[in-house]
């Protein structure tokens, strides 16, 4: 098994991207950010993309990308997730990406090397909450254009292209002609939002025709890179929650000095180091190609998706009054975190998978 300690490599992409988005993504920009109508930050995303190429860590060096692995993109993740950074990066930049790196042709080449500059940002037209493997909608295909209505499509509004399930196949579609329709659709997690996707006759370039397989491979990684975002979430929320217990005092004393608080943030430490392994592991085993890769997605899903939520409401919890507000950020977290529990299927989907996996019969 490799060694699943950051390397000096990426613990100075981390840095890069921690140092960026402090700059460009604080709490009171996100909160201004998510009452806006437009949810999606097009110049931190800029940022992310030309500035540091970071669209194209999963794209290799022939087709435009920056021939990566996963471990570096769940770096990215991590960092983003401490930030709930506005942007699509895991909806693009992985899940899309890698559902194109399941397709051969040179349709899918050209949208990977648009996807890795970070001109284009792409979507995958299949609904947020459903797990690699599961059955997915998908849309009627008639004479080279589509017709039919998906639902629950994550980051689909301001999107370029849409990778759509028709009859079978995988097709592209660009969302600024004629026969397409994104409806915004009110979500809890405001920093990702949720969209219906209408297409009338919308037309489209087939991109496989076996979608299953590339659909599978886009949604696996989603759901194996999500856990570093969920990672991120539970760390920002267990450090935030140390430094105010240890700056509120009451009774003369900081109220982190209690031993009642004390003993539930060393569970909460010790729950989030189990998630760093975890998602450590997913992200490896996707970056060496490991037999054990839907293992690892299962696992860590089924492990990190709860923590990220505990953690979060002890965070809410644990700032008193203060955490209530709108103008402090924890409320991000836990709706992030929240969503994200659904997200690419729940815990308990992938506790039942991972059972499967490991043939481990129900009593």
């Amino acid at each position: 098994m490799s060694d699943l300690l950051y390397s000096e490599e990426e613990e100075a992409l981390r840095s890069a991207v921690r140092g960026l988005l402090a700059d460009r993504c604080d709490a009171a920009t996100v909160i201004a950010r998510v009452e806006s109508d437009t949810p999606l930050d097009r110049e931190l995303w800029k940022a992310l993309t030309d500035g540091m190429g970071l669209a194209g860590l999963l794209v290799p060096e022939d087709l435009g990308g920056q021939g990566a692995t996963h471990r570096e993109a769940a770096v990215v993740l991590e960092e983003l997730g401490r930030a709930v950074a506005p942007v699509p990066y895991l909806t693009s930049a992985v899940v899309a990406t890698e559902t194109l790196l399941g397709c051969a042709g040179s349709e899918a080449a050209e949208l990977l090397g648009a996807l890795a500059a970070g001109r284009t940002v792409g979507a995958l037209a299949v609904s947020l909450a459903v797990a690699p493997g599961a059955p997915f909608e998908g849309v009627r295909h008639e004479k080279g254009a589509l017709h039919g209505e998906l639902t629950g499509i994550a980051d689909a509004v301001g999107v370029d292209v849409l990778l759509v399930p028709a009859d079978g196949g995988l097709h592209a579609v660009h969302t600024a002609q004629d026969g397409v329709t994104v409806t915004p659709r009110t979500s809890l997690d405001l920093t990702r939002p949720l969209a219906t996707v209408t297409l009338d006759g919308a037309r489209a370039r087939e991109l496989t025709p076996d979608a299953g397989a590339a659909v599978r491979r886009g949604l696996r990684a989603g759901a194996a890179l999500l856990a570093s975002e969920q990672l991120g979430i539970a760390e920002w929320c267990l450090t935030e929650t140390v430094r105010h217990t240890k700056e509120r005092h009451q009774f003369n004393r900081p109220v982190g000095s209690f031993q009642a608080l004390k003993h539930r943030l060393a569970q909460l430490w010790t729950e989030v180091v189990n998630t760093r392994a975890a998602a450590r592991y997913a992200a490896d085993t996707l970056a060496t190609g490991s037999a054990d890769a839907d293992v690892a997605a299962a696992l860590a899903q089924a492990y990190a998706a709860p923590v990220a939520v505990r953690v979060a409401e002890e965070a809410l919890q644990l700032h008193g009054g203060i955490g209530m507000t709108w103008e402090h950020p924890v409320h991000l977290y836990l709706k992030r975190a929240k969503a994200d529990a659904t997200a690419y299927g729940t815990a308990g989907r992938h506790r039942e998978a991972l059972a499967a996996l490991v043939d481990l019969q129900a009593p």
